[in-house]
């Protein structure tokens, strides 16, 4: 790579560690958006700023990002990123090895509802990280808060995806949802598109401090539905939220809940966003020891959050369950054939 190249690549690793790591949104768009500068700049005028200390005279680059570009432009790699690599912790090698068996995330937002970037961006990002596929579960319409896709827009869709892959091939983008779970434990979608689409993950996201019976009864009314494949971040739990505060569990009968997932063929989400790692531990052995699927998911809403499947596969390996219970290590063919419908 050119001094150049290597400048864009040192900025965007950075801003991508930063998503990952959960840091502020301006924060990681300042180091996308000196990316994008430098993008704009030839080899010769990038060098010659350099010399001359006049970055910080472009739109878009600041203190911080001018000195990694200077420091990525000797050859060398940049103090920030080289602080940012060091700082996070290895995967134990049993976790690795699950890890290294999962071919795709089942779980996976765009800029489409709630999530921070186009589709493409986070597919090529996943690619990057060795996945064979993503399924794209944008929200359902009822989620408005999360800009949840009307029919009319998950018709629109399809017909993007579509494109996407054939210009992507042979990576994959499968088409799925993420599906709110009504009260009534219908689905907020309809049943002839959802049965068009490759996956559907059902969670709760209203409603969430209801009473246990009518909880059980509205999750397993859901998980029996023959479009389901994944029960998604079952508890609805929050570690942590905006100004610091958490969210408790919703409260359900999580045998019969998990009993009705092993019934119908439905996995069992592992949600690895930090603030959820969801379901708990004593639920994750239940549901381990009940026999049930899984799917380790990181729920991404933006590129460096795909590579929270390392968070997901630790916990999987603490409570015993074997990849061949985690249906994406299963190939994307498995996968959109609803191979999780059997055991």
């Amino acid at each position: 790579m050119t001094p150049r190249q290597d400048a864009i690549a040192a900025l965007e690793r950075i801003a991508y560690i930063l998503e990952r790591e959960l840091e502020p949104t301006y924060r990681v768009r300042a180091f996308r958006n000196a990316a994008a500068v430098v993008r704009t700049l030839s080899d010769a005028e990038l060098e010659l700023r350099c010399r001359r200390r006049t970055l910080q005279s472009l739109a878009g680059i600041g203190p911080s990002t001018a000195q990694v570009i200077e420091e990525a432009l000797t050859g060398a790699t940049p103090a920030y990123l080289q602080r940012l690599e060091t700082e996070t912790p290895p995967i134990a090698d049993d976790a690795l090895a699950l890890r290294q068996a999962l071919r795709g995330d089942c779980h996976v937002h765009s800029d489409w509802s709630d999530g921070g970037s186009p589709i493409e961006e986070m597919a090529m990002a996943a690619l990057s990280l060795g996945h064979e596929y993503i399924v794209l579960t944008d929200h359902s319409p009822r989620l408005t808060v999360a800009r949840g896709l009307s029919v009319e827009r998950l018709r629109e869709q399809l017909d993007v995806v579509r494109g996407i892959n054939e210009r992507i091939a042979p990576f994959r983008i499968l088409t799925g949802i993420e599906v709110d779970i009504l009260e009534d434990g219908a689905l907020d979608q309809r049943d002839d598109l959802l049965d068009r689409l490759d996956m559907v993950v059902a969670s709760v996201h209203s409603k969430l401090r209801m009473p246990a019976a009518p909880m059980t009864e509205r999750m397993v009314t859901a998980v029996s539905n023959p479009h389901v494949d994944v029960l998604g971040h079952c508890t609805g739990r929050l570690l942590s939220g905006r100004g610091g505060r958490g969210r408790p569990e919703s409260e359900f009968d999580p045998a019969a809940v998990f009993g009705a997932c092993l019934e119908h063929g439905v996995a069992v989400e592992i949600n690895c966003r930090p603030e959820r790692r969801d379901p708990p531990g004593r639920l994750l052995r239940l549901a381990a020891g009940m026999g049930c699927l899984f799917s380790i998911d990181t729920d991404a809403h933006a590129p460096g959050q795909l590579d929270w499947l390392e968070n997901g596969c630790e916990r999987a390996e603490r409570h015993g369950i074997p990849p061949d219970r985690v249906i994406n290590t299963r190939t994307a063919d498995e996968v959109a054939a609803r191979a999780c419908g059997g055991q």
